[in-house]
């Protein structure tokens, strides 16, 4: 093989691997989620609640997505918009993951996991398992926080790096 050609197979190499490792945190994450929800579901189904200070731990079901938009909806048609948003969004990840930087990665991950997990919870009808409850902010659960998280890490790693461009 000629200098030439190994520089190539290298980044190959790389862009599989950085594909490769986005994936499987997503999933890790999911399945933490998916446990963690099942745990809280079975402690909190007789309606007890947990106060830890600033949140409570209660058990709710949201049928809709964010903020219960599309509560009203038929499942079938909220499993299908979020599958096909969670498609996109997996493609887009998996495609542009190797030029992403590792901050934009990180929380590519981090949506991509949170996504899947509230969407394999959504899938038997009865929406979403929430259990994080602060009193003033709708209740939540670990996969929303890996959302926000992830979003604002992929804004806060793509801004620095259009930043870091536009410096050079």
């Amino acid at each position: 093989m000629s200098a030439g050609t190994a520089a190539p197979a290298a980044d190959a190499r790389q862009a599989r691997r950085s594909r490769t490792v986005l994936l499987l945190i997503a999933v890790a994450l999911a399945v933490i989620d998916l446990a963690v929800k099942a745990v809280a579901e079975t402690l909190l189904s007789t309606g007890a609640t947990t106060d830890l200070g600033p949140l409570n731990i209660k058990l709710l079901y949201n049928r809709g997505v964010a903020f219960s938009l599309g509560a009203d909806l038929a499942p079938w048609v909220v499993i299908a918009a979020t599958g096909l948003i969670i498609a996109a969004l997996t493609w887009y990840t998996i495609s542009s993951a190797p030029s992403l930087t590792a901050l934009s990665r990180t929380g590519a991950a981090l949506l991509l996991g949170g996504a899947i997990g509230n969407f394999i919870d959504r899938l038997d009808g009865q929406g979403v398992v929430d259990y994080l409850h602060s009193g003033w902010f709708p209740t939540f659960n670990l996969a929303d926080v890996f959302i926000t998280t992830g979003v604002s890490l992929f804004v806060l790693g793509t801004m620095l790096s259009s930043q870091a461009r536009t410096e050079k």
